[in-house]
């Protein structure tokens, strides 16, 4: 099948499916003629899967781990029940925050906010999430690939700088400037490469995963 059919048949946009695929949740074969996805019947069933845990709002890592088997159905979903709870306490929370906001009775323009935000502050601190959480989160997930691009460059012109290096030390017994440049260029191709796929993982992690509930 193809990408189109299986979003028909499933329900899932094509961005959630190849979003899927980036994070190692789906692995469909390749035709060995054209080189184009070709979905199965298993694929589309691991999609489904992956549809109903995401509408549950269960987190990719747990997902994954779940398809590995580092973790069963029944762990994943008795942690998800705890993450839950604990989800519902902070909107009861912010609930009985807003109803007392209200009930104040203060307008728009005198309202203290400061005075507000260090209430919060110390609900915070006893455990309390308001809002931005996700944005944390989903920040942490660059720092992974730009720190392993910038360690792979500082290689690579590394490289370049002890090549030019070795090249200058003996110029009688260098190479012809032509094979030089040519040496050179080598690993800046890989560089460009390396930087390239950054910027397509980083568009990947901003542009992430459709939200489940309203697209499914």
């Amino acid at each position: 099948m193809k990408i189109n059919e299986v979003e028909e048949l499933v329900g899932i946009t094509k961005r959630n499916i190849r979003f899927y695929e980036a994070e190692g949740l789906l692995s469909p074969r390749r035709d060995s003629r054209n080189g184009y996805r070709d979905y199965g019947d298993e694929d589309v069933e691991t999609l489904r899967k992956i549809k109903l845990l995401r509408k549950l709002d269960v987190p990719l890592e747990e997902i994954g781990k779940l398809q590995s088997g580092l973790l069963t159905l029944e762990d994943v979903l008795r942690r998800h029940i705890i993450q839950l709870r604990r989800a519902q306490d902070n909107l009861n929370t912010m609930e009985a925050l807003c109803a007392k906001l209200a009930d104040a009775g203060v307008p728009y323009t005198g309202l203290d906010a400061q005075a507000w935000l260090e209430d919060m502050a110390h609900m915070e601190q006893e455990g309390t999430r308001f809002m931005n959480v996700h944005k944390q989160d989903t920040g942490q997930r660059y720092v992974g690939p730009v720190v392993a691009a910038a360690v792979f460059v500082l290689l690579m012109v590394g490289l370049m700088a002890l090549m030019i290096w070795g090249f200058t030390i003996s110029p009688e017994e260098a190479p012809p400037m032509v094979l030089i440049v040519v040496f050179a260029a080598i690993p800046l191709v890989f560089i460009i490469g390396v930087l390239l796929a950054l910027r397509q993982r980083i568009r990947q992690i901003k542009g992430g995963e459709e939200d489940a509930a309203s697209q499914y």
